[in-house]
């Protein structure tokens, strides 16, 4: 297989390193705990949820069992109401890769989050500075109008960026108007003169690829399987630890459906419908971010030997 190395200018050894990036419910976590049982090896998390504490079925974590074969790392480090983005992320990535390099331990980096791949990978791109007025009127318009209308705003203005942000996501939403405004330049266009100067990595992708309709089924399947393990009853438990609904977090696929259920806002099938649409969309952003990384050495689930 093909294997990227970042830029380095200081010319230090590479440390090695085995990303599996794709879709979600293509198989990944799977996938890396065979082959990491395989080579020793230990795996660092790149999915933005599953740093979460208290959100184990929802985001489909390892289980407990998977994390006694293999360790685990950037799982279950902050509360739901703590802050935690790619930069921090990229930071505390940095430092574990760079320990178990020490010991002389492989790393397989996992996940489906682009975003925290780039930062570990690439660093943080130069954005503008956050401007508070700018970021004022925008939640204004967010709190006024409703998450569609600054998404709509997004779309008009930088369909670009909005082929690659969670509609729901009025963060990100709100930051990819804030640097349009600032610099006249879509967040998506500075991604792509990011300089990749400071990876010390010598980075081999492994990518899982999977037809629309199978993954359509392995998504609904995902859904059923998560709601019965239990996800009513980890989202009761999220909001009567007091947490509000309207965390970034609880937010996310999975969890904001299952609240509306509880606030009667929906019904058990439109529930389950609204999991498995809005999880479908999610799938096709992912595609799209993945499917422009030509580094990226793709698969079908079942080539474990091929991979190996």
């Amino acid at each position: 297989m093909k294997s990227k190395e970042c830029l380095n200018g200081n010319k230090m050894p590479k440390i090695p390193l085995i990303v599996i990036c794709s879709p979600t419910a293509t198989g990944k976590s799977h996938l890396a705990l065979q082959l990491a049982q395989s080579a020793g090896a230990e795996i660092l998390n790149a999915d933005s949820l599953q740093v979460y504490r208290y959100m184990d079925i929802g985001t489909a974590k390892p289980t407990r069992k998977e994390r006694e074969k293999v360790a685990h790392h950037l799982i279950d480090v902050v509360n739901p109401d703590e802050e935690y983005n790619a930069a921090v992320y990229s930071e505390q990535a940095r430092a574990i890769i760079e320990n178990l390099a020490r010991e002389g331990k492989p790393v397989f980096v996992v996940g489906g989050t682009g975003l925290y791949i780039r930062a570990l990978l690439q660093g943080i791109i130069a954005t503008p500075p956050v401007d508070e007025n700018i970021r004022k009127y925008y939640k204004e318009l967010r709190d006024r109008h409703g998450r569609e209308y600054v998404f709509g705003l997004l779309q008009k203005r930088d369909p670009q960026a909005a082929l690659h942000i969670n509609p729901n996501d009025s963060v990100r939403v709100i930051r990819a108007l804030e640097v349009l405004d600032q610099s006249g330049q879509s967040i998506i266009a500075l991604q792509q003169k990011h300089l990749f100067a400071d990876c010390p990595y010598s980075v081999c992708k492994i990518g899982l690829r999977v037809e629309r309709d199978e993954l359509k089924k392995r998504i609904n399947l995902r859904t059923s399987q998560m709601v019965e393990a239990g996800l009513l009853d980890e989202v009761r438990g999220l909001l009567a630890k007091g947490y509000s609904e309207k965390l970034k977090p609880l937010q996310s696929l999975g969890y904001k459906q299952t609240i509306d259920f509880i606030g009667k806002r929906q019904s058990w099938e439109q529930m389950l419908d609204s999991i498995n649409r809005e999880t479908w969309q999610y799938a096709k952003r992912q595609m799209t971010w993945f499917g422009a990384d030509k580094t990226i050495n793709w698969f079908r689930p079942d080539e474990t030997e091929e991979i190996k």
